[in-house]
């Protein structure tokens, strides 16, 4: 394994003038990105904005119709990821692929031709994992399975990978969307002692305290095209916000992420940020009297009791889970993904019967009832999966529109073409043409149309899960917008998301969720986001717990 590349160029990679279409999708136009040796390169933009195309052109996944390459340079073309790993460029994506009956050493010399021969000694892989895990500072035991790993713990092994076949530029895609508090930090140190080290990092990411934390520069795409390359220490996320979006953004979490991003103070960081002297005064109205004023919940309109989900012989996917939801309120629940969220979102809405417990919605006992019977009772839903939950992508927006109430035919008449495109334009769906068909619309509109069905309902209780997955900030703005707006006319509301930040800015009350169990519950302002993130991995603590003993 030899060293880190000796530069040849001030730039470890220079892609410039890269185009990229598909169809009449124009991805990458015309884009120049320039990155510097040994430093973390932020690679920020809005959903759709190209960052990822562009990523995966440099790691050879994809071709550019036009623009030049260098590594270190020299002009290079790549036709596949083996060429990029030759080169030295290195990507870990968001769904890691290794093999989970293998051990982390075997997984790391996977396809490595020192380990072709049928002589391959373990200990040996071992050793080397291990000493290559000790030089970057990346906490891992070399011989421990994949299957008994943490989702943090797999995501260090995809970067031993890529250290093991000697890279000198890494490329992360949104390396912290799965990770606990905890596992963000050990990845942050990581980080930065790799860029120590003399590798180049480029964190692609939509988390803008991370870009303040971590970032020497950054580069904004919107729409395909570079709108700034900016020295991290002389912007602010306001202004990265103002440039992803093309305008101010109102977030509550963007708020959140302004007020950490100002008060990062990390040892051993190449680039402390300094807080413009008006960022705290710049916190819009409607973050402030959101987060500010404390909900006023009312009677309950859910109540789970000692709910459990069996399958066969294996162990409960649900255990013991009871909590309340009150009208006027945002209850969010928080957890790394795979441990019984998808499940409870099935049992809730009627989509899987539930061995034991009870489901009470408005008073009425629903445990058994079909979803469309829960409608009926007061229940709306923005699903998990849109487009195989929440769509039906060849139907108009207004047969969408219609959805879950088209046995009703007095709702069915009103909502007549010119009222579904009223309804369209309140929701800022574009375009707002009722005879459009759902595949037309980006996914950002396709979520919006989810929205005004669901929202417009005259429920009492909505289950929203995971209800910015994947779209853009201007989306994720009005939707939160929307779930506030909801919140304060009464309507009782559980936020399922795995962005822990959405769940801080929204909830009143916060449920940590861990191996189908309800394991933490705190009020909002009570919470300790540390200890949040301990709950999360499965560990415990002896603390008091919104003025009650805590649940591991």
């Amino acid at each position: 394994m030899s060293e880190t590349v000796q530069p040849q160029s001030e730039y470890a990679v220079e892609m410039l003038n890269i185009t990229r279409s598909f169809a009449h999708v124009v991805a990458n136009d015309n884009v120049t990105l320039r990155v510097r040796h040994g430093e973390v390169h932020a690679l920020v933009g809005e959903n759709g904005a190209g960052k990822s195309t562009l990523m995966k052109i440099l790691y050879g996944l994809y071709r550019p119709e036009s623009g030049e390459i260098r590594v270190n340079g020299k002009p290079v073309r790549f036709r596949s990821p083996a060429d990029a790993i030759a080169a030295g460029i290195g990507m870990v994506h968001q769904h890691f692929m290794l093999i989970l009956p293998f051990t982390v050493a075997e997984n790391v010399v996977l396809g490595d031709e020192r380990c072709r021969s049928i002589f391959f000694d373990p200990k040996e892989a071992v050793e080397r994992v291990a000493a290559l895990a000790q030089k970057y500072a990346i906490p891992i035991r070399a011989d421990a399975l994949i299957s008994d790993l943490s989702v943090g713990e797999q995501q260090r092994v995809e970067i031993l990978k890529i250290l093991y076949r000697n890279a000198s530029i890494i490329i992360l895609d949104e390396p912290t969307a799965v990770l606990t508090p905890q596992e963000v930090d050990v990845l942050f140190e990581s980080i930065r002692q790799l860029a120590r080290s003399g590798k180049t990092i480029i964190i692609i990411t939509h988390k803008l305290h991370e870009v303040m934390a971590l970032s020497q520069r950054l580069t904004v795409l919107r729409d395909g095209k570079v709108v700034g390359t900016l020295e991290t220490h002389k912007t602010s996320p306001e202004e990265i916000a103002r440039l992803m979006v093309g305008r101010d953004v109102v977030l509550p979490t963007l708020a959140r992420d302004i007020e950490k991003a100002h008060a990062i103070q990390v040892s051993q960081t190449p680039v402390t940020t300094q807080p413009t002297a008006t960022s705290q005064d710049n916190a819009p109205a409607l973050i402030s009297s959101a987060m500010q004023s404390p909900s006023r919940p009312q009677h309950a309109v859910l109540e789970v009791q000692s709910l459990e989900l069996r399958r066969g012989q294996e162990r409960p996917r649900l255990s013991n889970v009871q909590f309340k939801v009150h009208a006027g309120e945002i209850v969010g629940i928080a957890g790394v993904e795979g441990n019984g969220q998808k499940e409870l979102l099935e049992v809730l809405t009627g989509l899987s019967l539930p061995t034991a417990g009870r489901i009470v919605l408005c008073g009425r006992d629903v445990t058994k009832e079909s979803p469309r019977k829960k409608f009926a009772c007061g229940m709306a839903c923005i699903p998990e999966d849109r487009h195989r939950q929440g769509l039906i992508l060849d139907f108009t927006l207004r047969e969408n529109l219609l959805l879950g109430r088209h046995h009703d035919w007095r709702f069915a008449r009103q909502l007549t073409w010119e009222a579904s495109r009223r309804l369209l334009e309140d929701f800022d769906v574009r375009p707002a043409d009722p005879r459009a068909r759902a595949s037309q619309l980006s996914g950002g509109n396709q979520q919006k149309v989810i929205v005004a069905r669901e929202f417009t309902r005259g429920a009492s209780f909505l289950l929203a899960a995971h209800p910015t997955r994947g779209i853009d900030l201007g989306a994720i703005e009005f939707i939160h917008r929307k779930l506030l707006e909801l919140r304060a006319q009464g309507v009782g509301i559980l936020l399922i998301s795995a962005e822990l930040s959405e769940i801080l800015a929204l909830s009143d009350r916060v449920l940590v969720m861990y191996g189908g169990k309800i394991v933490y519950e705190a009020e909002n302002k009570e919470l300790d986001e540390k200890d949040l993130g301990i709950y999360m991995a499965g560990g415990m603590l002896n603390t008091q717990v919104a003025g009650k003993e805590s649940r591991p």
